[in-house]
């Protein structure tokens, strides 16, 4: 009875074994196993693996709490400008004599812009201004219901994604501009500037100058680790270049359309610290590994096998060699910074060596 018991568990092994292998047979791949762990992994937890609990959340991050029974948080920035926000996502509006400027309209608090609106004055939104063409920011821009006068400017190369996409929730611009826009309504002025494909094309700098408050969305991160790499960035090289601009202008507050709080000069020279930092270390770990290093003799002539190997390597020593420093610096730290040092060591190997 025991040789037939231990046989019919050999029998559902490699049934269970069978299955495995047609499964993976009819996904056009072989079942492999995976291997062990590389030496030296980080503490953090790489991609794909699940976290019981993340690093807390620093205090100096955090933003004042949302009035549940509202959904929303409206705070003054100066004469007539306000900022919207769910202490996740953004935006601004204007109040002038005769009407309202919207920046950008979230999906996620868009039915509150109107009624955030209402609490300041019952003039009509006269201007929605888009500072890209990313949904996450302006795919809310329908539920404003704005009357056919309403004028909505954006960036030219705004226009022409929102024209690709057709999205009817994202209404296409009626007034474009190339370089430079300023806006005068009344006595107030926003100041609209593009300084070049970053985050994607056509992602504006707004700015209010009589309230000095600068608005850049998908850029700076107040307290916060960058999203992930870089805010999925399309130029990391341009994306620097925008941070360090950001730093060297002359504002009072900064609008960045995420996370809890605005931001201030501070965050910003946080932030370009950080990122230093992150390319400086990333750069010594490119030049200081060896490609192939604990590879299988066998996977050696596999392109793609060594250099999934190296890059793999490369990021473990730049994960290790920041954690100590950042991770109780930048809230959200543990969750990103397996993207940020894989996108910068790409970067570093494809734009700029």
């Amino acid at each position: 009875m025991k040789k037939i018991k231990r046989l019919a568990e050999r029998i559902i092994v490699m049934s269970g074994y069978m299955l495995l292998s047609v499964a993976a047979s009819c996904q056009g791949m072989a079942a492999v196993p995976a291997g062990s762990s590389y030496p030296n992994m980080p503490s953090i937890a790489p991609i794909g693996e699940r976290i019981d609990k993340y690093i807390t959340v620093n205090e100096s991050a955090k933003g004042p709490s949302i009035d549940p029974n509202k959904g929303y948080r409206l705070q003054e920035l100066g004469r007539g400008l306000y900022m919207i926000t769910d202490n996740a996502y953004q935006s601004m509006f204007m109040v002038y004599e005769t009407g309202v400027v919207v920046v950008d309209a979230p999906p996620i608090f868009a039915q509150y812009i109107t009624k955030a609106i209402a609490e300041i004055t019952k003039k009509p939104i006269t201007h929605v201004i888009y500072s890209h063409a990313h949904i996450d920011h302006i795919g809310g821009t329908k539920t404003l219901n704005l009357n056919k006068q309403a004028i909505i400017i954006a960036h030219e190369d705004t226009k022409r994604l929102l024209t690709r996409a057709r999205d009817p929730n994202r209404p296409l611009p009626t007034c474009t501009f190339k370089d430079k826009y300023a806006l005068r309504v009344g006595t107030q002025i926003l100041e609209l500037s593009y300084h070049g494909n970053a985050h994607e094309p056509g992602n504006i700098f707004v700015y209010a100058p009589d309230q000095k408050t600068l608005m850049v969305i998908d850029i700076i991160f107040p307290g916060w680790m960058p999203w992930r790499r870089f805010a999925l960035a399309q130029d990391i090289p341009a994306y620097f270049s925008q941070v360090e601009e950001i730093n060297k202008m002359k504002w009072n507050i900064l609008v960045s359309g995420h996370v809890e709080r605005t931001g201030t000069h501070a965050d910003v020279a946080l932030q370009l610290d950080f990122m230093y930092d992150l390319r400086n270390t990333a750069r010594r770990g490119l030049q200081s590994t060896n490609p192939g290093e604990g590879l299988n003799d066998t996977d050696k002539k596999n392109a793609w096998a060594v250099f999934d190997n190296y890059i793999d390597r490369v990021v473990i020593q730049c994960v290790n060699t920041l954690t100590p420093k950042w991770s109780t610096k930048l809230a959200g730290f543990d969750v990103y910074i397996w993207d940020q040092c894989y996108a910068m060591e790409q970067s570093l190997r494809i734009d700029e060596q």
